[in-house]
């Protein structure tokens, strides 16, 4: 049976119900490709083991300092981040099991999803621990605030903001993890992040190509949605302790900022799906396919200005770091 979707003012509106219905078989066909392309592998490869050693306590082992691990101080901060991010996994799961179900193709793909993010916060915490390169108390403490906090999305407007949402989202987790490992000092720790940087490219090829069928179908919804999740993005993890000053440096450093997040995420996902060139659209999706052009020309001036702080920043950062060694 089709469920047909609703008329409101002349244009088709669908509820979530019946999209989560009419896209069934995409998520099988794109679950079936994921399976086809993602290959396993074991987080304890990823593991310098022969580094580890205890730590003070219950074991009785030396002391946490900052000088007994390779880690640069920029790639301890992202690595924190990121871990914290991938931390919240339960909380994210509840979110999109609750929205997309847990039944049928929807349900397979959310259970998937959730069993190959699980692996990332595995691997970064022994790798973390290891070779001591955050100290370990400090670690589980933000561990314990950022989880009792809990999280709640910002597009839980409709399933089409979640699906848009994790499609940019997981491109920006990808670069975020890419970046982290090219600025880490350590080659072990490179190797770990580009693999799974890996997974979350995969898992935004998965969302993209969702929201790319739904604008095929429902294209003043999935361009609104489109047009809400680009202009109000924030990182899932923002509401960590901390996360405003370490996102501060992390932009500085060149892990993740505005001229990353308009050239690196907006731009590819935007292109692949062609948003300013959807056609047929109704009075809403003109205006929200309007709003997102205006916005994206707004972005690329602030990523410009950026570029020019923070090139000044580093060349002020670097005479006065060739000044010391002089004196």
């Amino acid at each position: 049976m089709t469920i047909a979707p609703s008329r409101t003012s002349g244009s088709a509106t669908w509820s979530d119900a019946q999209l989560i219905h009419a896209l069934e078989e995409v998520v099988e066909r794109e679950l079936n490709r994921h399976l086809g392309v993602a290959k396993e592998w074991m987080p304890h490869d990823y593991v310098p083991w022969s580094r580890g050693r205890d730590f003070d306590g219950l074991m009785g082992g030396t002391a946490w300092a900052v000088d007994q691990s390779p880690v640069t101080e920029i790639g301890r901060i992202s690595l924190v981040v990121n871990l914290l991010t991938e931390d919240n996994l339960p909380s994210y799961h509840h979110e999109i099991a609750t929205m997309f179900g847990r039944d049928g193709a929807w349900g397979t793909w959310v259970h998937q999803w959730t069993a190959e993010e699980g692996r990332h916060a595995i691997v970064m915490r022994d790798y973390l621990l290891t070779t001591r390169a955050v100290d370990p108390v400090a670690l589980e403490r933000a561990r314990m605030t950022h989880m009792a906090e809990g999280f709640e999305s910002d597009n839980n407007h409709s399933m089409l903001h979640s699906v848009a949402y994790v499609a940019f989202q997981e491109l920006a987790t990808r670069i975020s993890h890419r970046n982290t490992g090219h600025n880490s000092g350590d080659p072990v720790c490179d190797r770990m992040l580009a693999r799974i940087a890996t997974d979350e490219n995969l898992h935004m090829v998965f969302y993209r190509n969702m929201l790319k069928a739904a604008l095929e179908i429902a294209p003043d919804q999935a361009m609104r949605a489109v047009a809400d999740v680009v202009t109000g993005f924030r990182m899932p993890g923002h509401g960590m302790p901390g996360f405003e000053r370490a996102a501060a440096q992390m932009a500085i450093g060149g892990i993740y900022n505005l001229r990353i997040h308009h050239d690196d995420v907006l731009q590819p996902v935007l292109r692949n799906l062609k948003v300013m060139d959807v056609s047929g659209l109704g009075p809403d999706g003109l205006q929200a396919q309007q709003e997102l052009g205006m916005y994206l020309a707004g972005l690329d001036a602030q990523a410009t200005r950026f570029d020019e702080r923070r090139a000044a920043l580093l060349a002020r950062r670097a005479a006065a770091a060739e000044q010391r060694a002089n004196s």
